[in-house]
């Protein structure tokens, strides 16, 4: 992971701790994902908000992934509300790193007092 996608993971983590630390956890994930965007961008972080890729296969439209967001146009963050993260959850990542093109993406888990966060590159595909 370059130096820039490290950079740019500590300010989404900084900025995911200070919303878990405000709402407390026991919310619906769409809730902690809205107030992460609004905490990135008050730290003048570019995010896009459920942006749709397109999928294709042998040339032909099939589908879209929709991941939760995107920041600085670098990072795939997946706010989540769950026990813990399973396989399936990373493979949903990794698919979504593949087809945009990106390289990190970050799992963040408001289910707790305490930030939970996984971290999927690319090269876990391998």
């Amino acid at each position: 992971m370059n130096a820039d996608n490290v950079e740019i993971s500590e300010v989404v983590i900084g900025a995911a701790m200070k919303v878990l630390n405000t709402l407390r956890p026991g919310l619906d994930e769409k809730l902690y994902e809205r107030a992460l965007v609004i905490e990135l961008r008050k730290r003048g972080v570019q995010c896009e908000q459920q942006k749709a890729h397109e999928v294709f296969y042998e040339g032909e439209l099939i589908g879209t992934l929709v991941p939760d967001l995107i920041v600085a146009e670098r990072l795939i963050v997946d706010p989540k509300v769950v026990t813990d993260f399973n396989e399936s959850h990373v493979a949903q990542m990794i698919g979504y790193l593949n087809i945009t093109g990106l390289k990190t993406a970050l799992l963040l888990n408001f289910k707790r007092a305490k930030l939970d966060i996984k971290r999927v590159s690319q090269s876990q595909n391998s």
